[in-house]
């Protein structure tokens, strides 16, 4: 017998969850503090040494603009990522789906405060089961609309 073709792969969900969950723990903490530039030391310090000479040259100028300059890249990515989140928050609807998807994602992930999964249901008003649904279904949606879903890869023998 044959096999059929599938063309639409599957998604690997807990791969997606923990990559879009990752992504979301990077903004909020973004969000919240910002990022820090780091600064070059003002004074030396002097420190005993016990080995040889290493005659390696410090150039501690050049670390701290390389560090700043890798720095302001992610810090750039992460307020488009910001950016493309607000926008998918606020393209779900004033409907009762949209509401309830944006309070799911907005008090789980982006408050500066960290919630439990109990603590958004109870808060909320709804049961776990169905508030576990509308989290998938949000969860999905905001893993297509910013090009995180991740695929299952499927491994064959080399004998077919």
């Amino acid at each position: 017998m044959t096999k059929q073709l599938s063309f639409l792969p599957k998604i690997d969900r807990t791969a997606t969850q923990e990559e879009l969950e990752g992504v979301l723990e990077s903004v909020r903490i973004h969000r919240q503090f910002g990022m820090m530039r780091k600064e070059m030391k003002v004074t030396p310090s002097y420190e005993m040494r016990e080995h040889g000479p290493t005659h390696a040259v410090g150039k501690p100028l050049e670390d701290v603009a390389i560090a700043n300059i890798q720095q302001s890249k992610r810090e750039e990515w992460l307020e488009g990522m910001s950016l493309r989140i607000d926008q998918f928050l606020n393209r779900l609807g004033n409907g009762r789906a949209g509401i309830v998807q944006r309070d799911i994602i907005c008090k789980r992930y982006l408050e500066e405060e960290d919630m439990c999964d109990y603590m958004v249901y109870n808060e909320i008003g709804m049961s776990e089961r169905t508030y576990r649904r509308w989290k998938s279904k949000a969860f999905y949606k905001l893993a297509f609309a910013l090009g995180l879903e991740i695929y299952e890869t499927e491994e064959t023998g080399g004998n077919e």
